[in-house]
């Protein structure tokens, strides 16, 4: 069978295979391969420098073949690694014998060929590719597109800082806010959780089959393998691998900082439903418009239809994402003894689960880029609900003493039509001094928004 978008079963290689093209070679099995050519690459040079005698150091045209190994791997490439792993039904010991076929007609590689993969467990080679995917992903990916919605929303918030809305706590009207402040709201948040997610640190671990050196320390018992291990890991590329060494583990790196950062990027998410559903409301209310696109429809009977898409398949794919991203925290530090397989297979979904998350980053933009504010709209919810001023008319009278201010602004207006005209009469009949009662009658719903726009153009 030939694959193409209209066969593949994921929906990510499919119907959207195009607007996750950038994730595609970081979390792809090509490019867990190519990271794992990385790895054994830079281990293997480190070992030529480590001072052994019977490996003496790699001269320069060497090095230079080796790194070119890794910063030209193709998926010719690939595909002939898929090839060797036909027989050894081993991902990483196909890998290895891949770069054992490239040192064909190269005496120098050929002499020292035994050194590479030496004293490694697979899992040395994997925990490291799986950091260095996951680093990439989030460094050139994920970040990048959070950011961008991070500007827009920023822009948004700072644009419409003094436009006033009617807040609607549980459905109902209630103090009225900014369009920017409820938009500054999210910036806010968004930022933190961006900040949370840059800041987890990308481990890696290289000793061996149940983490304690066994095999390294039988070949050279006088080594520093833990030291070794360590600058390997800790060197920037493409000499090293530019992780954080992890010291501790069983035959896996334990993936306690997988889970951190996927937990990271799970509440980064979850904060995107929250506004994806909240404009989707605003949308109904008529708060918001959206641009037309010639030649789309919004519905295949109802031609008037424009409909909130971009936001209600943001809001599908974070579900997506994070119920993937949710259990590949929760899965992944749990290994029965020193190994099991189940983290194996898990693993693999990682880009799976970041897909889903990038397609949402990009639809919710998409989105955000649409919208139009619809001011009369706004401004029209503000001038039916002048209830909401009963809140600022009983505060008053409570600074000033006036007994029973709650209860009888309660008795005016809850769950009355209220009007200006009942508003002021109440406010005339006040018994307070005659510079606030002036002040609560120039108060109107669409002026009576505290320090929001302060708070959003601060965002």
């Amino acid at each position: 069978m030939t694959f193409s978008s209209i066969s593949a079963l994921s929906p990510l290689d499919g119907r959207y295979a195009s607007r996750l093209a950038p994730l595609r070679p970081l979390m792809s099995e090509q490019g867990y391969m190519h990271r794992r050519v990385q790895v054994e690459v830079a281990w293997f040079i480190a070992l030529s420098d480590a001072g052994l005698a019977e490996f003496p150091p790699l001269s320069p045209g060497a090095r230079t073949y080796l790194l070119n190994l890794v910063k030209n791997f193709s998926e010719t490439d690939g595909e002939a690694i898929k090839e060797i792993e036909k027989t050894t039904n081993h991902d990483v010991k196909a890998v290895e014998y891949w770069i054992k076929s490239r040192f064909e007609a190269r005496p120098e590689l050929q002499k020292a060929s035994e050194f590479v993969h030496f004293a490694c467990t697979s899992e040395d080679i994997n925990n490291t590719s799986h950091a260095l995917q996951l680093r990439s992903a989030r460094d050139t990916v994920l970040l990048p597109a959070l950011d961008k919605l991070l500007l827009k929303l920023r822009d948004m918030a700072h644009a419409y800082a003094e436009v006033p809305m009617l807040s609607r706590t549980h459905g109902q009207s209630a103090s009225p806010t900014t369009v920017g402040k409820e938009l500054a709201n999210v910036v806010v948040r968004l930022q933190g959780a961006c900040d949370r997610i840059a800041g987890v640190k990308i481990l890696g671990k290289m000793n061996g089959a149940v983490g304690n050196y066994n095999a390294h320390l039988a070949a050279w018992p006088e080594f520093d393998w833990e030291a070794f291990a360590k600058k390997v890991v800790e060197t920037p590329e493409p000499l090293g691998l530019g992780l954080k060494f992890q010291p501790y583990s069983i035959q896996i790196e334990p993936h306690d900082y997988m889970a951190e950062l996927f937990d990271a990027i799970a509440r980064a998410n979850t904060i995107l439903v929250d506004i994806s559903r909240d404009v989707w409301g605003y949308v109904s209310l008529g708060y918001f418009k959206q641009r037309l696109k010639a030649g789309e429809v919004g519905s295949s009977t109802m031609p008037h239809k424009v409909n909130p898409i971009d936001f209600e398949n943001a809001e599908g794919n974070l579900g997506l994402a994070n119920a993937l991203l949710r259990h590949l925290s929760e899965k992944l530090p749990v290994s029965r003894w020193q190994r099991d397989l189940t983290d194996s297979t898990v693993l693999r979904n990682m880009g799976v689960a970041i897909g889903y998350a990038v397609l949402a980053y990009h639809s919710l933009g998409v989105g955000l880029g649409k919208l139009e504010l619809n001011r009369e709209a706004l401004a029209a919810d503000l001038d039916a609900a002048w209830e909401v001023l009963a809140e600022p008319i009983q505060t008053v009278m409570r600074r000033y003493g006036v007994q029973g201010a709650y209860e009888k602004l309660k008795a005016a207006t809850r769950g009355q039509t209220v009007t200006a005209a009942d508003l002021h009469a109440l406010i005339k009949s006040l018994d307070i001094p005659d510079a606030d009662k002036q002040r609560l009658l120039m108060l109107t719903p669409g002026a009576y928004t505290g320090k929001a726009a302060e708070l959003a153009k601060r965002a």
